[in-house]
């Protein structure tokens, strides 16, 4: 059984940096791995994916350039790091994974098989 755990999110002023972990337990090594998050009252919109080997990343326009995905297999850890922080950045952050080496369209949420319970980052003005 696949679990993950988000860690990592806070308060930050905008401008400002701040990097959240999915820490994964089960065999999650030939996994993709996602970020999405949602806002109050919105839905939940995709962010970031990465391949089992990091070879390939994918983001939402709303954050590239800004935001970075990567991972550490030796760790089964995926981490978003995110520098300009904006207002509306401010979400509670999912980490979810998926068995295939990515989903065939990484942005739809039903296609991502395990999901953890998020971390609030709120970016203040």
């Amino acid at each position: 059984q696949v679990q993950l755990v988000e860690s990592g999110g806070g308060l930050v002023q905008a401008g400002g940096s701040l990097r959240v972990s999915c820490a994964a337990s089960g065999y999650t090594f030939r996994y993709a791995m996602a970020w999405f998050r949602q806002a109050p009252g919105k839905e939940r919109e995709f962010v970031a994916a990465i391949t089992w080997n990091g070879g390939r990343t994918l983001y939402a326009d709303s954050v590239k350039g800004r935001f970075t995905i990567s991972r550490d297999n030796t760790k089964n850890t995926v981490y978003l790091q995110m520098i300009s922080l904006k207002p509306e950045d401010t979400a509670v952050y999912f980490c979810a994974a998926n068995p295939l080496a990515m989903p065939s369209v990484p942005t739809m949420k039903s296609l991502w098989n395990y999901w953890g319970q998020g971390t609030q980052v709120t970016v203040s003005s």
